[in-house]
C-alpha cells in the first residue's frame, strides 16, 4: 500500500497549507501562526484573544465593533456608551447598527425625542445631562458666557439660557452701590 500524506489543512487567511508546527487553531479551522491576528487591527491574537466570524478573525473589541450590538445604551463595560464601530480600521458597517435614525434632512435633529434648547437636535438619553429636568446634551450643556461645563448645581437658567453662577451674577444679578462688595455688605443708605 502507497504512503499516502495525511491531509494537511488550508489557512483560510492566506489559503496555504499549515502544518502542525505552525499552526493556531479558532472555530475548528487552522491558521499560521502569523496569519493568526485580528482582520480589523492586525494585533497578534492567541485562544484568549481570538473572536472568530464565518473564519475571519478578530480581537475582541475589533468583533465587537464590526459584529456586536451599536447605539444608544450598549457600551464597552462600566456604563461605556459604545459607539466606535473601528472606522480607523476600515470598517464601514455594523450587523446590528441601531441608532435612530435622521430622516429630516438635518444632521441630528430628527426623531421623535425632545430637543437640546442650545443646538435644537434630538436629546437621546445615553447624550442627556443628568440632573436637569429640560433635555440638554451633555456636550450643550456649558455656560453661554464662559464655556465652562455646568452641572445642577452650577447652573443658573436665565431665557431658556444656561449659565455658571459666576457669569449669571455679572449680567443679570443685582446692580448698584454695595453688592458684590464681598464679605456679605449690603449698603442701602
Amino acid at each position: 500500500m502507497p504512503f499516502k500524506p495525511p491531509d494537511v489543512a488550508k489557512c483560510p487567511v492566506c489559503g496555504k497549507s499549515v502544518y502542525a508546527a505552525e499552526e493556531r487553531v479558532a472555530a475548528g479551522a487552522k491558521y499560521h501562526k502569523f496569519c493568526f491576528k485580528c482582520s480589523m487591527c492586525n494585533k497578534m491574537l492567541d485562544s484568549t484573544t481570538v473572536a472568530n466570524h464565518e473564519l475571519e478573525l478578530f480581537c475582541k473589541q475589533c468583533h465587537g465593533r464590526k459584529h456586536g450590538p451599536k447605539g444608544y445604551g450598549f457600551g464597552g463595560g462600566a456604563g461605556a456608551l459604545g459607539m466606535d464601530k473601528g472606522e480607523r480600521f476600515g470598517n464601514k458597517e455594523c450587523e446590528m447598527d441601531n441608532k435612530p435614525k435622521d430622516t429630516s434632512g438635518v444632521t441630528g435633529t430628527g426623531g421623535t425625542g425632545p430637543k437640546c434648547p442650545r443646538c435644537g437636535k434630538t436629546v437621546y438619553d445615553a447624550e442627556r445631562a443628568i440632573g436637569v429636568i429640560t433635555p440638554w446634551h451633555k456636550s450643550c450643556f456649558n455656560c453661554k458666557g464662559c464655556k465652562k461645563s455646568l452641572d445642577s448645581t452650577t447652573m443658573a437658567m436665565h431665557e431658556e439660557e444656561v449659565y455658571c453662577k459666576n457669569c449669571y451674577g455679572k449680567n443679570f444679578g443685582p446692580s448698584g452701590y454695595g453688592f458684590g462688595q464681598g464679605a456679605g455688605t449690603l449698603s442701602m443708605g
